[in-house]
């Protein structure tokens, strides 16, 4: 099928294209295109002018200070995977990008336009939740910080008003030898995850849990953080005992069915997939499992 009828724009900078969603009442932006242009050819979306903010170099970027690392919206997927330090400061952007679709579509999809389609299966919302990211939103009357706990209103629908543009996002840093994982199941490399868990957990010198994410994504409308369980394990070393705590709290959750998968499945795989990246994790910085 073909797109219906729409007015094409095409900004050469953020001023340019803040000026064009304070004035386009039925407009979306055009960022990497994996999901809009699908979309717009099956005519689930229809919109009356498409903004293509490929041109705007202001929102691609990756940049680093003591605290935190910042991508821009624009930042290609496979720049992410390119990036030597980014690499080596968050290891785990790496091994989640491994599962995003294949190597066509991480070479156009932005990292800002998954978190502004937010598929609740995509790995970079769950990546986003995982390290309590700041999404920094500009528009006319100005510029605001939106934490990813805040970020996510329904089922795909971000806390973006139609004037809102996505210009980056902050992430905070873990200490350089944190572990991490990342693990999903999908029916086919590339496909959509069933569901998936992500951890980061730093350890003192005797093994004990000094910080620790959990989040799961694909089992819910968004990712679910365990942040009370976290909160409940620091101080304590990774063992056996933790880890079957881990998969009882998973069983707490709420999660949702749909045509393909159940509520109880989902539940019992997330339960599965958490246990398997807190034991890699715990491996990986370090500690006894």
């Amino acid at each position: 099928m073909k797109p219906a009828p729409f007015k094409y724009h095409d900004p050469q900078s953020l001023s340019e294209l803040v000026a064009l969603t304070a004035t386009l009442e039925d407009a979306k932006i055009l960022a990497g295109g994996q999901s809009l242009m699908p979309m717009m050819n099956m005519r689930f979306v229809t919109p009356e002018d498409v903004i293509d903010i490929n041109n705007v170099k202001e929102l691609n970027f990756i940049e680093f200070s003591d605290d935190f690392f910042n991508i821009g919206a624009m930042t290609a997927q496979r720049e992410l995977l390119s990036s030597s330090e980014l690499r080596t400061v968050a290891p785990i952007l790496n091994e989640a990008l491994a599962y995003v679709g294949h190597f066509q579509t991480r070479n156009r999809g932005t990292i800002g336009g998954s978190l502004c389609h937010l598929d609740p299966a995509a790995e970079l919302p769950a990546l986003a939740s995982l390290y309590d990211a700041k999404m920094v939103v500009l528009n006319k009357e100005g510029q605001r910080v939106v934490p990813f706990d805040e970020w996510s209103l329904a089922y795909m629908m971000p806390c973006l008003a139609p004037e809102d543009v996505l210009v980056s996002l902050s992430f905070p840093k873990w200490k350089l030898n944190h572990g991490y994982s990342f693990v999903e199941f999908a029916r086919r490399h590339g496909d959509f995850a069933i569901c998936a868990a992500g951890v980061l957990i730093e350890l003192d010198k005797s093994d004990i849990i000094s910080k620790v994410a959990i989040t799961i994504a694909g089992a819910d409308v968004k990712p679910i953080r365990l942040k009370a369980f976290e909160l409940e394990i620091v101080g304590q070393k990774v063992n056996e005992d933790l880890i079957r705590s881990a998969v009882e709290e998973v069983k707490k959750i709420e999660t949702m069915s749909d045509a393909y998968y159940s509520s109880l499945y989902r539940k019992r795989l997330s339960g599965t997939l958490v246990e398997r990246a807190l034991r890699k994790a715990a491996e990986r910085a370090g500690g006894q499992t």
